[in-house]
Parts: structure tokens; sequence; C-alpha cells
């Protein structure tokens, strides 16, 4: 019997599944790395961590299967996404990769609109206006602050397609990964030469564009031995973490959208031709599913808030204790509105709609009255809202919503699944695949080695709605009573987000 790996290569660690032809999870794995924060808002990993998880993961789940190398016949990788791997020629790493919830190339981010010709021709050339969490902008970061490191620089490569190079040896990235670089024409499909033209940046750094399900190489003969596996076994192009998750998810048609909840929150939605948000909030970038496209809203810190709490304001739950089954039973007694106490999760700064690397997470409306359960209430409504941002976007532009999967640790709590549903206006749907990225990509391998003729078969064929959570109209009606106020927020504090910014540096 023939089996396939999915390797996603995330924020926190690399989690690593093996599949049978039917979809069915044989094993999985998962191993944890360290971010690094040397500045406020700077965020930067070390790609060494990444494969010394992947080679530990895939290690793992060979080993807990037992199946034979020879039947381990593709792998797909996906990964986080914007991410920099900085090569010299040798294929050294120059220095710890730049994240996608790096704050640190404003200046960039407007180098790069002034020599697109404006916003508006940028976002004609690559469907995006520029944001610092994108790789261009760390490209000229690099350039622009670590000029000697610059001057060796050979290759830019994604976080899971450095990963790909230590497996195959090649230089390969997939169509919706290379989307955030910020340097891919999404219509055309592959690198955008003008723009790179007008950033004086060689097309020689970047890797070759793949279809997420085409065979980019095959597995070394030292990384086939040491993972157990065979020369035979391929590596498909994979895709960007959000773009497998839909895959993974079985959001590969019109009309159906996921939410995720993880590190970061995303709102994904397929469409079967290029949509552009003209004002930029939303992205615009190739999916998974070849030939098609996707629009998505990032909220940087969603699961993310909730862990910030968890690790800096918890420490008293002790070791043994579930900090987050803790907070929803607390948060679950709390009334919707939280009684007037409104978070902004924009611990990261943030991405859609208002693309301000300088937001600041806030508590407003706080008062004697407000306890423990009211702060993670408060931050589980904050978080949803701002992902309702993205949604009334997709809405407004006319794209068709009409299904919503839920996925990612958030699904994982009733309460947040709950939330969702109200604060949407809408039914939420679970589905009997809950690996997302990991998963997405396993089946993309079963459509690159040749086991479907389509994602969407593989996905109609694995894939199924598992629970519904339906909204209550009564909660619905107090969540929207509040979101325009949660709107109003930000637009208020704005400009003092700035000074905050200027006098912290």
């Amino acid at each position: 019997m023939p089996y396939f790996l999915g390797v996603d290569i995330g924020t926190s660690g690399t989690k690593t599944i093996l599949i049978d032809e039917k979809g069915i999870i044989l094993a999985e794995a998962s191993s944890t790395y360290p971010s690094y924060h040397p500045k406020p808002l700077w965020s930067e990993q070390d790609p060494e961590d990444w494969w010394t998880a992947t080679v530990k993961t895939i290690q793992s789940v060979v080993k807990k299967s037992k199946t034979k190398a020879a039947d381990i016949k593709a792998i797909g990788l996906a990964g986080q996404m914007h991410g920099s791997v900085f090569l010299d020629k040798k294929n050294k790493v120059i220095r710890k990769a730049l994240l996608w919830n790096d704050q640190r190339t404003s200046a960039e981010c407007e180098e790069i609109e002034k020599r697109a010709g404006g916003r508006k021709k940028l976002i004609q050339m690559v469907a995006n206006p520029a944001m610092t969490g994108f790789t261009a902008p760390k490209i000229l970061w690099l350039r622009n602050n670590e000029p000697k490191k610059f001057d060796k620089l050979a290759k830019v490569l994604l976080p899971k397609d450095d990963v790909r190079r230590r497996l195959t040896g090649e230089f390969a990235t997939d169509v919706s990964d290379a989307s955030g670089m910020l340097l891919l024409d999404v219509k055309k499909r592959n690198w955008s030469k003008p723009l790179l033209s007008k950033l004086e940046l060689d097309p020689d750094l970047l890797a070759t564009c793949y279809e997420s399900e085409e065979v980019t190489g095959r597995l070394t003969p030292d990384v086939a031995k040491l993972l157990g596996l065979t020369t035979d076994c391929v590596v498909v192009g994979g895709a960007g973490d959000c773009a497998a998750n839909a895959v993974g998810t079985g959001v590969v048609k019109s009309g159906v959208l996921s939410t995720s909840i993880g590190t970061s929150g995303v709102m994904f939605v397929h469409s079967d031709k290029v949509e552009v948000d003209p004002q930029g909030r939303l992205h615009t970038f190739c999916h998974a599913v070849k030939g098609k496209w996707h629009m998505m809203g990032v909220t940087l810190a969603a699961g993310g808030s909730l862990e910030w709490f968890v690790q800096n304001l918890c420490s008293e739950f002790g070791a043994k204790a579930d900090p987050y089954s803790i907070l929803n039973q607390e948060a679950e007694s709390i009334q919707p509105g939280s009684e007037g106490l409104t978070f902004l999760p924009y611990l990261a700064g943030e991405r859609t709609p208002h693309a301000d690397p300088d937001a600041r997470g806030s508590f407003v409306g706080i008062t004697l009255k407000h306890t423990r359960g009211h702060l993670a209430r408060s931050i589980m409504e904050g978080v949803t809202y701002s992902m309702r941002d993205s949604l009334e976007i997709i809405k407004d532009m006319g794209v068709p919503v009409n299904q919503i999967r839920v996925s990612g640790g958030g699904a994982k709590s009733a309460l947040w699944r709950q939330l969702q549903a109200d604060v949407f206006g809408q039914d939420v749907v679970t589905i009997n695949a809950e690996q997302g990225p990991g998963y997405g990509v396993a089946l993309l391998a079963t459509v690159g080695a040749g086991y479907y003729g389509s994602i969407e078969e593989a996905c109609n064929a694995t894939i199924a709605i598992k629970e519904k959570t339906k909204k209550k109209q009564k909660n619905k009606l107090a969540y929207d009573r509040r979101f325009p106020l949660y709107q109003k927020l930000y637009q208020s504090l704005k400009d003092d987000f700035k000074k905050i910014s200027a006098i912290e540096g």
C-alpha cells in the first residue's frame, strides 16, 4: 500500500503526518523550536532548527508506522509564509531568518512602493501592496542594513523551501507560497521581472516556481538513508501554510471559506479567478489548486494573543494544569461582550485590514469588576472581531461565502467555535481532518505521485463535514452592536500607536 508524508514547518514547531491513499492518518509527530526577538517587533528563527525538527519528525512517523521505506511514495511540504532564508554561494545560511510577523521593514515597504511607481502600480504588478511581513522588504532590509551580508547573498528561500533544498538539493518553490514574497506576478503565476528590475534584484536569487502538486525533486541518497526512506520518494511543490490548510480542509471550490486560528488567524476564500481588493486590504494569492486563486485576510496575533496571556499572566496554574482549558471554563461563564471590556489583538502590529506595524495590543474598558475570565473572553472576542474585519471585506467584494469551515487550535475550543458562529453571524462547521496544513500537503503528495487525478478529487475522497456549530441569534445581535465600536477603537488610537512606536524606537 502506498503512503504519503505531509510536513508542516510552522512557527512554533514542525508537524509531520503519514497518510495512506484513503487519507487515513497512520502516524504523526511534532517537534518545537524557539523564536528570537532581539528588538521589539523583530522576530527571527534559525533555519537549522527547521531541518532538525523535520528529520526528527519524519524518522518518528516512519518508526511508529512500521511502514516499509519503499512504500512511502511522496512528501508534501507546508510552511510558514514570507520568512527569508538568506544563503551564500556555498548554500550556507548567512543570518537568522526574518519571519512573517517581523515588523522591522516599514522603510523598505515605502521604498518598494516608490520604486514601483506608487501603491496602485505595485498592486497591478503583484496583486498586493507592500507589507512588512512579506519577503521582498526583508531582502531590501538586508541590503540597506547589513550590506556585507547582502554582498554574500546567492539565494533567498522560503522556510519550507530551505527544507526542500536539504531534502532534494533543488532550489524550488510553489506558486501559493511564492505569492507572499511580493515578487510574483500572481495573475501569470511566475516571477515579476518588471518589479525585480525596479527593485534592482537579480532574478537568480529566486527559486524555480512550480504548481503545488508538481514534483520538484527526489530525496538525495544521503537524506534518504538518514530518514529511512528511498531515493524513489518524490517531493512535490507543496504550499504556504494558509493554502495548505485550505486544501486540508477541502476549501478547493467557490463559496467555501476557511478560518484558521493558530498563532495567526486566517480568513481564506477560494476564487476561480483573480480577485484583487483595490485598497490592498486583503491578499490575493495563487491557490494550491492548479489554475485557481484565493483571497486572504490575516490577524497576526490570534491564538498568539491567548498564548501571550497564558505565558505571561497565568504562571500560577502549574505545570500539570492545562491553562487553556481553565481559561475556556472561566470565559464561558462571562456574558457576550465581556461586560464592556474590548481587546485589540495587535500584539505584533496588524496586517488585515490596517497593515499597521505600529499598532499595539490594548484592553479598553477595564474596571474593578473584571476578572481573569473577562480578560480571556475579551481576547477571544477581539481576535474573532479582527477576523470578521476580513470577512466583511470579502463579502463587500461580492465573493460568495456559503459555508465556513473552522480549523486550527481555535477550532478545538467549543467556546471559540461558538464565538466564530456568533460574531460572523453564520453557522460554522468542522471537518474530519484536523491536521490542517500537514494534511493538505500530504493530499498534494498523493496527486503528485499519481494516485489522484486532481486535488479536488483527492479532497472529495478524503474530507467530510464532522460537526456544525449554529449561531445563537441573541449573541449575534449582541456582537453586531459591539463590532462597530471595536472597529472605531483602532481609528481612535492609531495616531497614539505611532507616537508610542516612535518613543520606544
